[in-house]
């Protein structure tokens, strides 16, 4: 089916209420294109470590939105426009030219799976499930996994990095804390190497959803692991819930500044003896996350590289 997209020009100080103005017109999925920079608490909630360079602010915003055939396309513009002109009247929308294109005829529900398939990670196999299982991975650890909202599917080098980190450490009695759980394959992998118990905490609220399907698609009972979003850096009932000093392995496969600022503080989760385990580190950022482990008082035991990826294992 083909869809019509519509690109409608405005500002920056404006797209929110313009975007607002376009759900209440029963228009979702509206797409924002700005140069607006980044802060500090969206770079945080940014996997990686390098961001992307952004042009200077010219305060333009471009809105598109999309419309199927059998939309009553002709009167939903008109009603754009109308809004438009009255929002004109108080605040600065822009131009408000409205660009008209057609999209190919593609299946937007499915279409991207082509983009992901099976891999593998040492013995274990990583799976969608519109995959099956070919007979000569029988033998393999097999892990069902669907790319969602949340992020982690295996397959960044930072996450292989902390897979091998954990099942180097992991014991049948082994209590894990991953911090920036997303998919929950951290968490799910060291219970499949034999762990007792997995904890997870994550910024982003899609992660709780998305360790629950994870978990169940991999047969793991919910007695066996919780999530819970929040961050624990400065979130006081976090850390509480969380607990201290009851955690045999923490992992975080984070940016490196904030592992800076988590590594003082998640020393209180840690046991005795037992092991941070940290990626998501560019290469040059080694030495930085490094110091901040020394300065928390944990010991190095082990820095394990990838491609320009970084693993830094240290024990309390």
């Amino acid at each position: 089916m083909k869809w019509n997209k519509y690109r409608l020009k405005t500002t920056t100080a404006a797209e929110d209420i313009v975007s607002s103005m376009l759900m209440d017109l029963g228009i979702q999925g509206v797409e924002i294109e700005d140069k607006v920079p980044l802060t500090q608490k969206d770079k945080e909630q940014m996997f990686v470590d390098i961001l992307p360079e952004i042009k200077e602010d010219d305060g333009v915003a471009y809105l598109s939105f999309y419309l199927e055939p059998g939309d009553d396309r002709e009167r939903i513009l008109a009603d754009v426009r109308r809004e438009l002109q009255e929002l004109s009247a108080w605040t600065d929308v822009g131009e408000c030219l409205i660009e008209e294109s057609e999209t190919e005829d593609v299946d937007w529900v499915n279409n991207w799976k082509q983009y992901f398939h099976q891999f593998y990670v040492d013995d274990i196999l990583i799976i969608p499930s519109w995959e099956n299982v070919k007979p000569e991975d029988s033998d393999k650890m097999v892990i069902h996994i669907d790319p969602g909202t949340a992020f982690g599917t295996g397959m960044h080098e930072t996450t292989q990095l902390c897979i091998r980190q954990i099942r180097k450490f992991v014991t049948e009695n082994t209590r894990i804390l991953d911090v920036g759980c997303g998919s929950g394959i951290l968490g799910m992998l060291a219970l499949k190497f034999g762990a007792a118990y997995s904890v997870g905490t994550d910024l982003d609220p899609c992660a709780i959803e998305a360790t629950y399907e994870n978990m169940e698609e991999n047969g793991i009972s919910k007695d066996r692991y919780e999530v819970m979003t929040g961050n624990i850096i400065d979130d006081k009932e976090i850390q509480d819930k969380v607990g201290y000093g009851c955690y045999d392995i923490v992992v975080a496969n984070i940016l490196a500044d904030v592992l800076v600022e988590l590594t003082p503080v998640i020393t209180g989760q840690l046991k005795e003896g037992g092991v941070y385990i940290t990626s998501g580190i560019i290469d040059d950022k080694e030495e930085t996350v490094v110091d901040a482990v020394k300065a928390a008082g944990l010991t190095v035991l082990d820095v394990t590289y990838q491609g320009e990826w970084v693993c830094v294992t240290a024990r309390k």
